[in-house]
């Protein structure tokens, strides 16, 4: 069920910013520690109990929010932060019309944003978690989805 958050994410991120992120190959993540420096994470209640989480390095975020907005950023600040959880409500919007399109209705809750590099997130789920790492412009970040079996 990755591949639905995946195209969820190139369809909003190429929108919204106006740029091209380069999908790598999914993979199984085996840690609970963030490739990046801030993370959005929506939880999902439906057909099965889910979570989307969505990664950014400081470059990457920036990069992606200074396109969206038409500004230059080089930290992380309020508005970049307030904008990772809007980006993962999207994505997770995206993704969940794509999974009703399969038969699976999920209602979502509210965005989380959680800061600092290296930061680890706790699935709520007892499935595993699947990641697809991105770049933009050279930067990295991951998109993460996990379903409970």
């Amino acid at each position: 069920m990755i591949i639905p958050v995946k195209d969820a994410a190139i369809n909003v991120i190429a929108t919204m910013a106006m740029v091209n992120p380069v999908p790598g190959e999914p993979f199984l993540k085996t840690t609970k520690r963030s490739k990046g420096d801030i993370s959005g994470v929506i939880g999902l209640a439906g057909v099965k109990r889910g979570v989307i989480i969505i990664s950014f390095t400081s470059a990457a975020i920036c990069k992606i929010v200074g396109s969206m907005l038409g500004m230059e950023y080089t930290t992380i600040d309020q508005d970049v932060a307030d904008a990772v959880g809007e980006l993962a409500n999207m994505i997770s919007g995206d993704a969940r019309r794509r999974l009703n399109e399969m038969g699976m209705v999920f209602e979502a809750g509210l965005p989380t944003v959680v800061r600092g590099p290296g930061h680890e997130i706790e699935s709520v789920t007892n499935g595993p978690v699947m990641a697809v790492p991105f770049t933009v412009d050279g930067h990295e970040f991951e998109v993460e989805a996990s379903f409970d079996e």
